[in-house]
């Protein structure tokens, strides 16, 4: 195993379990959606997606500054045609461990 520092930046959807429940593929599908702008704003501010379990999307930077900005850009890029689907970003940085896969 292996220490490095990073800055992760964590996104998701607000009321997730709730939207599945109400109508399961149209929010599969939004969110398909919304990840792919997503992981387009993360890879302009130098951070690959990292994983992606359930609504959460996680991403990986060097600098917290790219992370921020990603974040922010996340923010301002998210589609005002839903506005059932508040979000949440975050950001850390400190040491992370990294294991060969």
């Amino acid at each position: 195993m292996r220490r490095k520092l990073a800055a992760i930046l964590s996104a998701d959807v607000q009321g997730y379990s709730r939207l599945m429940g109400e109508d399961k593929e149209a929010t599969v599908r939004t969110l398909t959606g919304h990840r792919e702008l997503m992981a387009g704003l993360i890879a302009e501010h130098r951070g690959p997606v990292v994983d992606a379990p359930g609504d959460n999307l996680l991403a990986e930077f060097a600098s917290a500054v790219d992370a921020l900005a990603a974040a922010v850009a996340v923010q301002r890029g998210w589609p005002a045609a839903t506005p059932r689907w508040p979000r949440t970003a975050g950001c850390s940085s400190g040491s992370a461990s990294t294991s060969a896969t």
